[in-house]
């Protein structure tokens, strides 16, 4: 979290280590002295320093909290020990409480304008701890907040105050918010080129931030541009490791562009580095591995790709120490996508099932357990495994309602996807339902004109027809005519097709339904079924490849 004013000094290392009483037994009347609540916060501190239990820092805590609130009433003290009551919480992964401890301290120094630079800590505690369990959306206010005060305190162009936009560039990423994310990042350099030296280590840092930011945007020459500037003040400064990062992240421009050959040269120097400063069996080498598998694939050399796939999987299933789960289940999951794309499914959903294994008890990756589980369901969809393929959706769905997702396009693809599965299980009216939910959530976030929203009004629109809502159905087709002439102009041969599909259904409207509606496979979208061939594209949507 950044910081407001500069931080305390640590203690000197020579300071003799201390150990915390076992047990401290104080009677509740002594909980009236003004000495103690400083006695016990420091002895929390202490504890949590020496790595001890943290339910006993919690004790020490609490009962701290309880002697400033006799002692000196509300104000920064009693705010401060909130603070490290929270965090000692979330360590616990008690977020519930951490959330509420901090949002009390928020609300003590509302009447007490000194304590600003703890107030904003408070903010920046309660985004982290939110971020902690996936509600970006609720982390992204508490920052704002938190950045809000800063600015009031120190200006709009403290060092300090880049940090925090910068914070807040990157919780916008985490929420695939890139145009927001661009905009505070912009603010972020601008400080640090005005502040820093040039070819400084921490404008090296922005402009890595910023071409992640455009090449999420499809905007890959700008991503390159910052990409090279921040590799060339690396160099400067004899970050090798740091270099041979930036060169993966050139390859995948390179390879995203189509210049192949240049993308080889940039993994192979990346490769070079991290096998002879970090070792042959470390996880930087498996995701090198993993962008050639996925360069060799698109250039169709299959067997090259199959190989190194092998090469990152035999590395992720001995870990070297430090290796988190968070990123062996990314590399299996990109690994997944090269094996989908191959036409070996089985495996394919044999290492997503080895991801969410490893992610599930993790609070803060419910939104990545989803993204997967999402894929999960494509990929039964695809084998015609459709009951699998559904229960898949309806996990992923559970989550994102829990998390506080529904406000995203991710969960507007997930409910059309969970539609087009209880269509093939013939759950008709179940399969409306989530065609209606998933247009008003398109319809909010990619608005009226974009493919994704226009797929889903195809597929209500067959889906009312099998349920005899012809009148409806022929409606949502004259809308989406409507939209795809001004669109694409009359001649499109997308445009063509919309015209067929709603002659036919006005000339079954000109009779009686009495035997079948004509529908389901000849009226669904048919862009819905191509999520097997449509490639990297159609795995973004769902936030597993980068």
């Amino acid at each position: 979290m950044p910081g407001l004013f500069a931080k305390t000094p640590p203690p000197p290392g020579n300071r003799p280590f201390k150990k915390t009483p076992e047990n401290l037994i104080i009677d509740e009347s002594s909980l009236d002295n003004p000495d103690l609540g400083p006695f016990l916060l420091k002895l929390a501190r202490d504890t949590i320093a020496n790595g001890e239990n943290p339910n006993k820092a919690l004790d020490y805590a609490i009962r701290a909290t309880k002697s400033f609130e006799r002692c000196s009433g509300p104000g920064l003290d009693l705010a401060n020990c909130l603070h490290v009551v929270a965090a000692i919480y979330s360590s616990l992964g008690r977020f519930k409480e951490a959330v509420e401890s901090l949002n009390r301290s928020i609300l003590l120094l509302d009447v007490d304008e000194s304590g600003s630079m703890v107030k904003f800590s408070g903010y920046m505690q309660l985004g982290d701890t939110y971020s902690m369990i996936g509600k970006l959306d609720r982390s992204i206010l508490c920052y704002e907040s938190g950045l809000k005060i800063q600015m009031e305190v120190l200006g709009n162009s403290d060092p300090r105050v880049a940090e925090t936009y910068r914070y807040l560039a990157e919780a916008h990423v985490q929420a695939m918010q890139f145009d927001e994310a661009e905009d505070f990042c912009k603010k972020t350099l601008e400080i640090h080129k005005e502040h820093c030296s040039p070819a400084s280590l921490t404008e090296a840092a922005d402009r890595c931030l910023m071409a992640l930011i455009y090449e999420a945007k499809g905007d890959y020459e700008p991503a390159l541009e910052h990409l090279v500037l921040a590799s060339m003040s690396m160099i400067a400064n004899g970050q090798d490791n740091e270099v041979a990062a930036i060169d993966v992240s050139i390859g995948d421009i390179y390879s995203s562009l189509c210049r192949f050959d240049e993308a080889i040269f940039a993994y192979q120097k990346a490769l070079t580095v991290f096998k002879s400063t970090k070792g042959e069996s470390h996880s930087s080498v498996a995701l090198v591995y993993i962008r050639l598998a996925d360069l060799y694939f698109k250039t169709g050399q299959l067997r090259e790709s199959t190989s190194y796939c092998e090469n990152a999987l035999r590395i992720y299933s001995k870990p070297l120490s430090g290796t988190t789960a968070g990123d062996i289940a990314s590399g299996l999951t990109e690994i997944s996508a090269i094996y989908e794309a191959l036409n070996e499914p089985d495996e394919a959903l044999k290492l997503l099932q080895k991801a969410v294994k490893l992610l599930e008890d993790s609070p803060g990756q419910y939104r990545t357990v989803a993204g997967i589980e999402a894929q999960m369901g494509v990929i039964f969809y695809m084998v015609g495994r459709y009951t699998d393929a559904r229960k898949s959706f309806e996990n992923a769905i559970t989550k994102l309602r829990a998390g506080g997702e529904m406000k995203s396009a991710f969960f507007g693809v997930v409910l059309n996807q969970m539609g087009l599965a209880c269509v093939q299980l013939y759950k008709i009216g179940e399969a409306a339902t989530h065609f209606e939910e998933a247009r008003e959530m398109l319809e909010q976030e990619c608005g009226r004109y974009h493919l994704d929203t226009l797929g889903v009004y195809s597929n209500l629109a067959a889906t009312y027809d099998a349920m005899g809502r012809v009148e409806d159905a022929i409606e949502i087709l004259e809308y989406i005519l409507k939209m795809r002439e001004e669109q694409l102009g009359t001649a499109n041969p997308d445009v063509d097709d919309e015209k067929k599909r709603l002659n036919e259904l006005l000339r079954e409207a000109g009779r009686v339904r009495n035997k079948h509606g004509k529908s389901l496979e000849n009226l669904i979208d048919s862009n819905s079924f191509k999520m097997k061939k449509e490639g990297k594209k159609k795995w973004g949507v769902f936030g597993l490849r980068t």
